[in-house]
């Protein structure tokens, strides 16, 4: 009985052991049948070399560009030197670069600037030009800034105004000199302008007001040209011919007793005759400030 009843609990764990043979093989065909083409194979509990390589790569990847994103353009610079200092050897001394050739926009515009650009300096344009001839485009050319600072040696410097200066009033209703910021007895001035701008002689004909003496500094050597407004000069004109027109209806007689009473005011220190009928006397008031903005705005609207 004990050899029968150990039989059948032989019997039945190969009958289990069939049993779950079969079951194992049902899920595989069924996994095979469910399994989508782009699925991967599963894997056991043990994950294979390859994959978990793969994982930690992309993993160490992730983290990686993660840092990277979170520096600026200068740590990534660092970092980059660094490891390539820490992989392929070398010292930090051989990355450092010099600065003696480091330009910033105003360097290239100086380098580059015109006091007057024309057709032949537009011809060849590159971006360093561009940038001088851009920044050449934003400057106000009616009035200059002068430095007189050398004018005992009859050299002088001019420059266009900035809008700043042009808000402020400086070179128009301020004196033009960079040193001087009077406001009274302004006189407007016309000056040839000889100057050499890269290695070229040029000449530009600038307009510049100035104080009595910034007048007197900028006419130290010889006079220029004082430009008049026009309503002085209509106004010199008129006089002069209503002198002249006053004179050719005098008679013979007026003219006598004119000549004689004007010899007796000679006598008394007065102008002579030639000097009396040379025109009219130079005006002697100046300008306010009123009459300089009522100029500057019929000058515009002409």
């Amino acid at each position: 009985m004990h050899g029968h009843g150990g039989y059948d609990s032989d019997f039945s764990d190969d009958e289990h052991c069939g049993e779950s043979i079969k079951r194992k093989k049902k899920t595989v065909e069924d996994d095979l049948l469910l399994k989508k083409p782009f699925q991967r194979e599963k894997h056991g509990k043990v994950v294979h070399k390859q994959v978990a390589a793969e994982l930690l790569d992309r993993e160490e990847a992730r983290n990686r560009r993660f840092h990277l994103i979170a520096m600026d353009a200068y740590q990534r610079h660092t970092k980059f030197v660094n490891d390539y200092i820490l992989y392929y050897g070398g010292k930090k001394e051989d990355f450092r670069r010099l600065g003696e050739n480091d330009k910033i926009d105003m360097d290239i515009i100086r380098e580059n600037h015109r006091f007057l650009w024309n057709e032949e300096d537009e011809m060849d344009m590159n971006w360093e030009k561009r940038l001088a001839k851009k920044y050449y485009d934003k400057l106000f050319k009616e009035y200059c800034v002068a430095d007189l600072t050398r004018y005992k040696e009859n050299k002088f410097g001019f420059r266009w105004r900035v809008e700043k200066e042009v808000i402020s009033g400086k070179g128009q209703f301020c004196c033009g000199n960079k040193c001087c910021d009077k406001k009274e007895g302004l006189k407007s001035w016309e000056v040839n302008f000889g100057y050499i701008e890269h290695g070229e002689k040029r000449n530009a004909l600038v307009k510049l007001r100035l104080c009595q003496e910034c007048s007197f500094k900028l006419n130290f050597h010889h006079r220029r040209k004082e430009v008049k407004s026009k309503k002085r000069k209509d106004k010199a004109r008129k006089d002069c011919e209503e002198s002249s027109h006053k004179k050719s209806r005098l008679s013979p007689v007026e003219e006598s007793s004119k000549k004689k009473d004007k010899g007796s005011s000679d006598e008394e220190g007065s102008t002579s005759e030639s000097e009396l009928w040379k025109g009219p006397l130079p005006e002697t008031d100046e300008k306010s400030q009123e009459e300089e903005f009522d100029e500057y705005f019929q000058g515009l609207f002409l």
